[in-house]
């Protein structure tokens, strides 16, 4: 919104600021941090005085997450205000990128919501089925996979760039909708599966979202697709505005979030952020990228897989519990030990998917 203000510039004013997307980007982080700085205390107070008993913990989860009954959930609606006020004010909004990545987040964010207010209205922990989830989940998906597509270049159209590999493309054709479904829809349910010790998902959210922000804004760069080989995707640098709101937003949230939690996330927010990870490497054609920055929540998602397929074939499991954040409570080690080894494993992931954006 505020972009528009550059139509009162003569090029050598304040008002010119407003043209240059880091700028923008600045104004959207603080934007973001502010809002969740002050919303946050309020928003927290009206989530505890109508849920009561506050998110439902699980029979079966780990013995110390018993303390944390009480705890509010939905703690993701911070993040997704302080997303989308930022976003809005900040962004240009005739870049079809951000509103197909606003789309994304916006969709799976209901969703979220709608589980959320099933498992605390009914003080359970099924909330909405997971077919329903599911099947909305590739439906929003497939929307926006083809959404994405109808921007792309047309020598970038239904094409998969791979990593390292220059001006290498595979033409999926028809096939790269159900992909990029694949990848968006993957994302969400990992950093929901990641959701499970406080602290643990929003921080490497933040720092994968900062990752790809990077990317977006080269690949969104002549200059910068020329010297570093990689595709140029015209219009996706704005998706930084994008970022930086949650980053800023994510920040505002973990005030509230870190051990001992004030307020959860709750699929409101894991999903929206998760959602919103592959909406942008779809757009920035940086999908195996994506499997990269966010190692850590392909592990995650991993391990719950690997844990069912096996107990169903033989009846044994392969971890003491899962997600393998679970894994490691059961072993003994203490809720802030494993938020931070994660952390640092989400930057080291991080900066190995940064790293093939030169390595050509």
């Amino acid at each position: 919104m505020l972009y528009w203000l550059t139509e009162l510039s003569d090029g050598g004013d304040f008002f010119n600021l407003f043209r240059y997307i880091t700028f923008r980007a600045g104004g959207a982080f603080l934007t973001a941090l502010i809002f969740g700085f002050l919303f946050g205390p309020p928003l927290i107070n009206v989530l505890r005085k109508r849920q009561g008993k506050g998110q439902p913990i699980r029979e079966d989860g780990p013995e110390g997450h018993f303390v944390k009954a009480g705890t509010p959930t939905m703690g993701g609606l911070l993040i997704i205000g302080a997303l989308m006020t930022s976003t809005l004010l900040w962004a240009r909004l005739d870049n079809p990128f951000v509103w197909m990545v606003i789309f994304v987040t916006m969709s799976y964010a209901l969703i979220g919501f709608a589980d959320d207010y099933a498992k605390v209205s009914k003080q359970n922990t099924a909330g909405v089925s997971g077919k329903v989830r599911l099947g909305l989940g590739f439906l929003i998906a497939g929307l926006a996979s083809w959404w994405a597509a109808q921007y792309h270049p047309d020598d970038l159209a239904y094409q998969l760039a791979l990593p390292i590999f220059k001006d290498t493309l595979i033409n999926l054709g028809v096939l790269f909708i159900p992909f990029a479904i694949i990848v968006i829809v993957g994302a969400a349910n990992a950093v929901n599966l990641t959701d499970g010790l406080d602290g643990l998902a929003i921080m490497p959210v933040m720092i994968a979202i900062s990752t790809l922000s990077v990317i977006a804004y080269a690949v969104g760069r002549v200059d910068f697709t020329e010297y570093l080989d990689v595709h140029y995707v015209p219009g996706t640098g704005e998706i930084l505005i994008f970022a930086a709101g949650v980053v800023g937003g994510g920040l505002g949230f973990l005030w509230y979030n870190a051990p001992p939690a004030a307020v959860f996330m709750g699929d409101t927010g894991s999903l929206a952020l998760g959602g919103a990870l592959g909406a942008i490497a779809v757009a920035t054609k940086h999908e195996i990228v994506l499997a990269i920055v966010g190692g850590l929540f392909v592990v995650e998602a991993l391990s719950v897989i690997i844990q069912v397929l096996y107990f169903k074939r033989t009846g044994k499991r392969v971890f003491l519990m899962a997600p393998i954040h679970h894994h490691y409570e059961k072993k003994g080690w203490a809720e802030p030990q494993i938020v931070i080894r994660f952390w640092i494993i989400a930057l080291i992931l991080a900066m190995i998917g940064l790293a093939t954006l030169k390595v050509r």
